[in-house]
């Protein structure tokens, strides 16, 4: 209320009940760091891959324009995650006198913490909160119904080539040559095809072309190239019947480092000829007949559950909606790909690091956040998920959100059909046709 003064950093009193308004950062033990390049060089044993990165002795601090605070009391510090480390280095920084312009000042998640400084300088924590859901544009959907269809992780061009028949079935489902009439009728109402990222498998990654001489691998012929062109004969398919949107992913011919550009048309000959066919952004937002649609290829989910004791992806969307950020996790954990990977980027070029837990993997901008939410989504999605699931989530300001865990076809041979009328999800499976089933 009124009552509680709100107070910068450095204007805190011990003892005094404020609220203080600031940047989370999480000191994490067990993070992964740039450190590890030189136990490499040492012949040293390096820290091996986690499933988490949590550990009891993480400890949250709070940052603001001018110092930092660590925070203590009533705060779930293995489920909050981190933004940006080290993000405040002193008060007469060159960084920090930009004030709202530098760079680094406009990361992270902001969180509003209720309480008062004890004697040793720690922030004891009685409430907090965060920026709960944003206003939400008014809703002009359909009033028939109307799908789109959302599919992710398609994997094409693995060595088993499990999925195939899979994605053909769905390809034909979606066009109308399959299925009984009310099938393809209700295909029919599909108004657009969402492909949320990780088109190519991730064993298209070539990673032993780097280690070899180039007179070795001259003729070789790298195996995304393979797989891009069957993504387009697949895309011609669906572009010749429906809209189709096809984000960039983790292991896509494209930049890296979020938000990731789309993929280029020239890789497309075949399909780019539709103008049905968008490719767009991951993070991805578009208003598909009045409703408004907002989803990532998943590696922002990934992220934070690795550094956070969350263990349901659902819970995770639901969480960033709250905090009112797409990647609260991005630049600090949100990485890029190791050495090796081989990761083909535009122009030919390959990207190369030495770190388990490299440096960023988060466009550096400037002036503000992309990834801050100043409107709310009626539909929220992340690609590449371990399995479906939905859920319909109600704002206090009225707000309804549809909360979508699209899974990793490959693996699920599962996809999601939203319904525009009235914000309903079903799964279409085809897992009778999965890699389960291969060896009989």
């Amino acid at each position: 209320g009124p009552e509680v003064p709100i107070r910068k950093l450095c204007e805190l009193c011990a003892g005094e009940k404020c609220c203080v308004v600031g940047t989370l950062f999480k000191a994490m033990q067990l993070q992964p760091s740039i450190l590890q390049e030189i136990s490499e060089e040492h012949n040293l044993v390096p820290q091996p891959p986690l499933p988490k990165y949590i550990h009891p002795s993480d400890e949250l601090i709070l940052e603001d324009e001018l110092q930092r605070t660590k925070l203590e009391g009533a705060l779930e510090v293995q489920k909050l995650v981190t933004g940006r480390e080290g993000r405040m280095v002193a008060a007469t920084s060159q960084e920090c006198q930009l004030g709202a312009d530098c760079p680094l000042c406009a990361l992270g998640t902001i969180l509003a913490v209720y309480g008062s400084e004890q004697e040793d300088g720690r922030f004891l924590v009685e409430d907090h909160c965060f920026a709960d859901l944003p206003q939400q544009p008014p809703w002009q959907g359909p009033s028939s119904d109307q799908f789109v269809l959302l599919v992710s992780g398609l994997g094409l061009g693995s060595a088993s080539g499990e999925s195939l028949l899979g994605t053909q079935l769905l390809v034909d489902v979606v066009t109308g040559q399959l299925g009984a009439e009310g099938q393809q009728s209700c295909a029919a109402r599909i108004a657009r095809v969402i492909l949320a990222g990780n088109l190519l498998s991730q064993s298209t990654q070539s990673r032993d072309t780097l280690n070899k001489a180039k007179y070795l691998s001259r003729r070789t012929q790298a195996a995304s190239v393979e797989a891009v062109k069957l993504l387009d004969e697949i895309l011609l398919q669906l572009c010749s019947s429906v809209p189709v949107d096809v984000m960039p992913g983790e292991f896509d011919p494209t930049n890296y480092t979020m938000p990731q550009q789309p993929l280029h048309h020239c890789m497309l000959p075949l399909s780019r000829a539709y103008s049905t066919l968008q490719l767009v952004t991951n993070p991805y937002q578009a208003t598909l007949d009045g409703v408004r649609f907002l989803g990532t290829s998943g590696q922002n989910i990934s992220d934070i559950f690795k550094y956070s004791s969350m263990e349901d992806y659902l819970e995770i969307l639901e969480w960033t909606l709250l905090a009112g950020h797409l990647c609260p996790t991005a630049p600090d954990t949100l990485g890029r790909p190791r050495r090796g990977c081989g990761m083909p980027g535009r122009g030919g070029y390959s990207f190369l690091c030495s770190s388990p837990c490299p440096p960023p993997g988060c466009y550096p901008f400037y002036k503000s956040d992309p990834f801050i939410l100043p409107h709310c989504p009626h539909v929220y999605f992340c690609g590449n998920a371990p399995c479906f699931r939905s859920k319909l989530l109600q704002g206090e300001a009225g707000q309804r959100v549809l909360l979508v865990m699209v899974p990793a076809f490959s693996a699920t041979q599962t996809a999601c059909l939203v319904n525009l009328r009235d914000l309903s999800c079903q799964p279409i499976s085809f897992s009778g046709f999965g890699a389960e089933d291969s060896g009989d």
